[in-house]
Parts: C-alpha cells; sequence; structure tokens
C-alpha cells in the first residue's frame, strides 16, 4: 500500500506505518483490514475516498512477544475519526482480549471527524468502551504522537500508561481557538497541552521523551516489565546483576545524619534492585513520591516510595494519586509490591485542604487495603501518622513490614507532640532542659521501631544492608500467595 509518508515527514514526524515498524520486532508487523472505507455521504464525502479511513491496525510482536497495534495516520483526512475508524480500533482491542496481548496505540489525529456527526461520536463510544473492557485484562498504551484533542483524549486517559514526545505531543479537551473565544485568553498548544504540562503538572502522562525513536525505545522497555496478560508470569532468563558487596556499603551511606536533611529515596531503591532495572513512571510529576517497576532476582516488582528529596516526601494530593492509581495497575496484574516508607505525614493546610487531601489521602488507604498482592514494606527513616498507616502498613494488609534502626514510627514528631503535650514549658526558656529530657523520653519510648516491633506491627528491624535479601527472600516465600476472601459484593467504591 502507498503511505503519504513525505507529508508527515513535513511535519518533523514519522508516518503512521514508520512509527509501527520502529515499535515492532522487523518485519513483524501485519495490517488487517486495511481495506475498511467509510460509507459517508454528506457535504461531499461520497467523493472522498479515504485509504484504511485514516488508521493502519494490525498485530505485530516486541521482543518476540505478540503485540496488537494502531496508528492513526494524520496525513489522511488529518487522522480523523468516523464510524469506521473507531469500529476498527475497537474491534483491535477486542482482539487483543481474546489474543491476550497488549495493544499499543499511536494518536495522532485532528480529532472526530465532523461530516459525520454522531456516527462519529460512535466511533469514539465504542473505543472507550472496548479500552475500559480490556482494563486489567491486558496492558494497555498509548503513544500521543502529535494532536489529540476533545473526545479523542479519553481513550488515553483510560489506558494504563500514556507517553508523550516533547515539542510533538498534545491533549487537550478544547483548543486554544476556542479557549480565546470562550476566555478571552491568549494560549499556545504547548503552553495548554503539551508534553511538559502533562508529564509535570496534569500528572496525565506518564513519559515524556525527547523523540519518536526514544519513545518507541521506551515502549519497547516497559513491555519487558510488565505483564502482558492478567495471569502472564514474567521472569527474565538472563542471570540478574547485583553487586552486593558495593551495594550493601552504599546502601548504609544514603540517609543523612540531620533526620530533617532529604534524600533521593530513588538511591536506596537502586541498591535494593537487580543492577539498572529500576523503571521510573510518572518521574516528572509529585517528585515527593517515586513509583516504578524494578527486578529482584530477575522478577518484576512494582516500587512505592515517598521521596524526601521532594517536598520532605509527604502525602498531598497529586502523591496520593500518583501512588494509588500505580498500587492498583499493579494490583490489576498481580505484580507484587514493594514499599519504602519515609513519611512525615499528610500534607498541612487550607489549600490541599480544599483540593481533597482527605479524598486523595483515601484512595492510597483504598488501593493498598484493596491489593491482594504480596506486599513487602521497608520503613527507612520517618513514618508518623495517618501516612504511616496508608503507606501499606500492617494494618492495611502488608505480608511484611521491615524498619531500619534508626527510623521513628509515632503519630507525630518529637517537636510536634511536645508542642501538644508540654506547650506551656516549650515557651518558658527556663524550662529547655525539662524539655530536652522530655523529648529523648519520647524518642527512647514512642517513636522508636522496638515498640512496633513488640507489639507485631514490624515483621522485623534489621540493618540498611540486610534489605536486599530480606525482601528478595520475603517475595519468594509470598510466590504463591493466593488472594485474600472478600466479604459478597460486586465491587468497592473507591473514594475516585
Amino acid at each position: 500500500m502507498k503511505y503519504n509518508i513525505e507529508k508527515q515527514h513535513e511535519k518533523g514526524k514519522l508516518h503512521a506505518i514508520e512509527r509501527i515498524n520502529a515499535i515492532c520486532d522487523k518485519d513483524s508487523f501485519k495490517e488487517i483490514y486495511s481495506g475498511v472505507r467509510h460509507n459517508c455521504t454528506s457535504f461531499g464525502m461520497e467523493n472522498k475516498d479515504i485509504p484504511y479511513d485514516g488508521v493502519i491496525t494490525g498485530f505485530g510482536k516486541i521482543n518476540g512477544r505478540k503485540v496488537a497495534l494502531y496508528a492513526q495516520d494524520f496525513t489522511v483526512q488529518g487522522g480523523s475519526l468516523g464510524l469506521k475508524h473507531g469500529q476498527k480500533i475497537a474491534e483491535l482491542i477486542d482482539m487483543a482480549i481474546e489474543a491476550r496481548c497488549p495493544v499499543i496505540g499511536i494518536n495522532d489525529s485532528g480529532g472526530a471527524r465532523i461530516q459525520e456527526g454522531v456516527d462519529a461520536l460512535c466511533g469514539y463510544g465504542d473505543l472507550f468502551y472496548q479500552n475500559v473492557r480490556a482494563s486489567g485484562s491486558i496492558p494497555q498504551i498509548s503513544i500521543v504522537a502529535g494532536p489529540c484533542a476533545g473526545g479523542a483524549v479519553y481513550s488515553p486517559g483510560i489506558t494504563d500508561f500514556i507517553f508523550t514526545v516533547d515539542k510533538v505531543s498534545q491533549l487537550f479537551i478544547t483548543g486554544p481557538k476556542v479557549v480565546k473565544s470562550v476566555m478571552f485568553l491568549d494560549i499556545s498548544t504547548e503552553d495548554l497541552g503539551g508534553a511538559a504540562i502533562h508529564s509535570k503538572k496534569s500528572g496525565v502522562a506518564h513519559f515524556r521523551c525527547e523523540n519518536e525513536n526514544d519513545c518507541y525505545a521506551r515502549v519497547r522497555q516497559l513491555l519487558d516489565y510488565i505483564p502482558h496478560y492478567y495471569g502472564d508470569k514474567l521472569k527474565s532468563d538472563e542471570k540478574p546483576k547485583y553487586n552486593a558487596k558495593r551495594m550493601q556499603k552504599q546502601i548504609t551511606e544514603i540517609l543523612p545524619d540531620n533526620s530533617k536533611k532529604g534524600y533521593d529515596i530513588r538511591e536506596v531503591i537502586k541498591c535494593v534492585v537487580d543492577e539498572d532495572t529500576f523503571f521510573e513512571v510518572m518521574e516528572e510529576f509529585a517528585a515527593n513520591a517515586s513509583v516504578g517497576f524494578g527486578k529482584i532476582e530477575g522478577r518484576t516488582v512494582g516500587i512505592v516510595a515517598n521521596n524526601p528529596a521532594g517536598l520532605g516526601g509527604v502525602l498531598n494530593c497529586d502523591a496520593s494519586d500518583k501512588i494509588a492509581r500505580f498500587v492498583r495497575y499493579c494490583d490489576s496484574f498481580n505484580i507484587p509490591l514493594l514499599t519504602f516508607v519515609d513519611v512525615p505525614g499528610f500534607i498541612p493546610g487550607p489549600e490541599e485542604e480544599q483540593k481533597g487531601i482527605i479524598r486523595h489521602g483515601a484512595k492510597v488507604i483504598f488501593a493498598y487495603s484493596e491489593a491482594s498482592v504480596p506486599k513487602v514494606t521497608v520503613i527507612t527513616r520517618k513514618a508518623y501518622g495517618g501516612a504511616y498507616i496508608a503507606m501499606c502498613s500492617k494494618h492495611l494488609g502488608a505480608d511484611f513490614v521491615y524498619a531500619w534502626p534508626t527510623s521513628e514510627i509515632a503519630v507525630m514528631g518529637a517537636e510536634g507532640a511536645l508542642g501538644i503535650l508540654y506547650a506551656k514549658e516549650m515557651s518558658d526558656p527556663a524550662k529547655a532542659a525539662f524539655v530536652a529530657e522530655k523529648s529523648q523520653e519520647y524518642k527512647d519510648t514512642i517513636m522508636t521501631p522496638t515498640i512496633a516491633a513488640q507489639r507485631g506491627y514490624i515483621s522485623e528491624v534489621i540493618n540498611p544492608e540486610e534489605t536486599r535479601s530480606r525482601v528478595a527472600e520475603s517475595f519468594a516465600v509470598l510466590e504463591n500467595k493466593t488472594a485474600m476472601d472478600h466479604p459478597l459484593k460486586k465491587h468497592g467504591n473507591i473514594p475516585l
């Protein structure tokens, strides 16, 4: 089939078929439904031949495993989605569910085909419905490699992972022209819905890539970490690389002497997982939490961590959403969860309260409590208040909870506690010695992980250098864990 490749190159973008070939193993893609044409007769459309109705669909292989793919062709009627276009994609997703393989969609479209009216909306509806059917059954990956506006954004919004390309991707409900006419605001497409906006501020995008080829390489990399269908058990054939001596030394040097000083939790993660296997998700959004995939002894685990390098690791609305969504994805596909805790609490103040920190924070509690996969938690430093509970504590069903010797587990830190217990003495300089004594007493009798261990809330207090071996052994013990019993119900009601 002849493709108008030059026309796309003029825009600085790859053509739909080039994109598919860049993702797939060489010569593995086979197109289906290439003969489909629209049946619209309005506004002269009966005289227009739109090849494959503007979207290429088919099956191929990535890393030797089958995948379903579709790519909208912007050179054909602006990649606009009509009835047949939408039905082709919906049919492909339905087939992917049956074939038990991931589906990858490349979005580059002017939106709904206006000439088709409600038929175009029907095409979107059929697509959305199949997106929801596929959720939790097979991974769904969206690549935004051009404009994606209006109703079109909701298909990527339903899928598991969204990849964007810097200065190429555009996602918005309404474009700059409509914003200007309604709100009298001049704004560029980049500032309204560019890749940086959605990876840093909105949290819509999971990955922002430098260019298209980088994007397709990272999609291939992601597929090496995740199960390709519900029930798929992934294990790498490669022998895991891990320098135990070097990593054990390194992990003991990460925590700063000053407990109020930040550090990057990703350095701890890298000391625990197999060498160079931490694959971070949503790296630029809510930097106070880090989530991603890693491998331990060759097996994929989902990793969630508070990151003191950002806002001290506090839980706010954005971090809560980021964590809850990732936990639910991992649970959907039976990926074990490893959680690193260093959290001073939920963020205080009117701004976050008005944004709904109660509702957002509750998502974390709900997601962890509902997750029935193996769950291992490591408390590295602080674990205060409701945030201690929320971050996969024993009380929410964690199978193993480990704490480093200097960790602190309490309702709040010593300073805050003494401000409540000894408010008068705290304001009296003459009582400084008394306050110091009570502060140390609070740390020794309340905050120490030994107390939590005595109560059975901590499985074991371990030294940092033991973390890798303890975590690996724990996941080995939990390998055949089965889902816990639930009360009779259809499903729970997560506080969305």
